[in-house]
């Protein structure tokens, strides 16, 4: 049981190096509240809730497996290396597809909601 404990402390002060050393996990985290802000207003199904969850999850933990690949290949590749800047390219491009995702999915939960409510 205290190895579970420690597991997660660990966890946790992953976390918050990620959201202390990573802008853009601070940006998407605000996008997150905003969104659940957004589903809270709109009154959202629990299907919908599901998926908003779903698409908030994946591009948090892209985030933090980017910032992890990151951290990893500055330790193996201190210098530059043409493969180093590769594979961070291809992190970066993991964040940007699930964040493009998320983007899709917001936009068919909430597009239709807003144009009602606009033109009511």
């Amino acid at each position: 049981m205290k190895r579970k404990f420690f597991g997660i402390q660990y966890a946790f002060k992953g976390l918050a190096d990620v959201f202390r050393s990573q802008p853009n996990m601070r940006i998407h985290a605000a996008a997150a509240v905003a969104v659940i802000a957004l589903g809270s207003f709109f009154g959202i199904s629990l299907m919908e809730w599901c998926i908003v969850v779903i698409a908030i999850g994946l591009v948090l933990m892209a985030e933090a497996f980017n910032t992890a690949l990151e951290y990893l290949t500055d330790l193996v590749s201190p210098g530059h290396h043409p493969l180093a800047g590769k594979a961070k390219d291809a992190a970066a491009a993991g964040v940007l597809l699930s964040a493009i995702a998320a983007v899709v999915l917001g936009v068919c939960v909430f597009v239709p909601r807003i144009i009602r409510l606009l033109t009511e």
